[in-house]
């Protein structure tokens, strides 16, 4: 066998490497390059940190939290008839018992539907921009995060399905680092501290808590912005944020993400919980959920997600 070692005139040296080795050492060095960045751009460490974790401490969490782990598919992928794109976002109305979603495009609408995915009613959206959040606040007052405004408006739910204006609604409007259609995808309420939460999608994801919101809508101005961004950076391993929701029961805090198919439980001081996948590969969906826009629990703790372009899904504790 031959030595990459010669001498030359009792000097010893080192023999250049032959073309196809570089190659390879060049592809291999390539290949762990490209993996460390999918590793990073996917949060896969991060993945695999909060499942030990989480596991971990399942026994102490499953009765307190709403454990994401023990929820399955009861309903999958279920088109939504009468709607045909734009599917997004998705609340829970308790007075009424039934889940209402929005659509932001041909034609924007606000849409109920009964908890097996059947539309039951719609209410035209006019003057609004770009409908992406939506969260209800009880007593028949909603609030949807208009995207490209970066702002919220509440109005109060019609007694029998019609049209919703926008120049009749009240409104807040929070520029905060503006990005075009990269603004306000999330909102939940926490009637317990009259307190919503705002997410901005990316670029970079932001999470702010609006307290006294109800007050100040009834005429007493107690408005304080908190900026949770912390939470964000910290603890939710996704690439994106394209729903929140709040539940009462626990008060924890649910955050949807459309491009890692990821929904993860937060607690009061913003640590992760639990969290499952919207992939077809695990878990227990056939197929990948293909763009998830909205996620609510409803009183029994059923959890509901749809997702663009008209799919609903809803999912059920073993």
């Amino acid at each position: 066998m031959s030595s990459p070692v010669e001498t030359l005139g009792g000097v010893s040296s080192v023999r250049p490497a032959k073309p196809r080795v570089l190659v390879w050492r060049l592809c291999a060095i390539a290949l762990v390059c490209g993996l460390v960045g999918l590793i990073r751009q996917e949060h896969l460490d991060e993945r695999l940190y909060f499942y030990l974790k989480t596991h971990w401490y399942a026994d102490s969490w499953e009765g307190r939290a709403v454990w994401l782990p023990g929820y399955k598919a009861r309903i999958e992928a279920q088109p939504i008839e009468g709607v045909t794109q734009n599917l997004s976002a998705m609340a829970f109305d308790h007075d009424r018992g039934n889940l209402l979603a929005v659509t932001n495009g041909g034609p924007m609408e606000m849409l109920a539907l009964d908890r097996s995915g059947k539309l039951t009613a719609r209410y035209p959206l006019v003057g609004f921009d770009d409908p992406e959040g939506l969260a209800y606040m009880g007593n028949g007052l909603v609030v949807i995060a208009d995207e490209r405004k970066h702002r919220l408006v509440f109005f109060e739910l019609p007694a029998t399905p019609g049209p919703i204006h926008m120049d009749s609604a009240q409104s807040l409007t929070l520029d905060i680092l503006a990005g075009g259609n990269k603004g306000f995808e999330g909102v939940a309420y926490d009637p317990e501290h009259d307190r919503l939460y705002v997410a901005k999608e990316r670029d970079p994801r932001q999470l702010y808590a609006i307290s006294g919101v109800k007050g100040s809508l009834a005429g007493k101005l107690q408005l304080e912005v908190k900026d949770l961004t912390e939470w964000v950076d910290r603890f939710v391993f996704s690439t994106d944020i394209s729903s929140l929701d709040f539940d009462r029961r626990t008060g924890h805090l649910l955050v949807l993400s459309d491009e890692s198919k990821l929904m993860i439980e937060l607690s009061p001081e913003g640590r992760v919980i639990s969290y499952r996948s919207l992939l077809g590969s695990s878990d227990d969906l056939e197929k990948t959920a293909p763009q998830p826009e909205g996620i609510t629990l409803d009183d029994d703790g059923e959890l509901f997600v749809v997702s663009e372009p008209n799919l609903f899904y809803a999912f059920r504790k073993d």
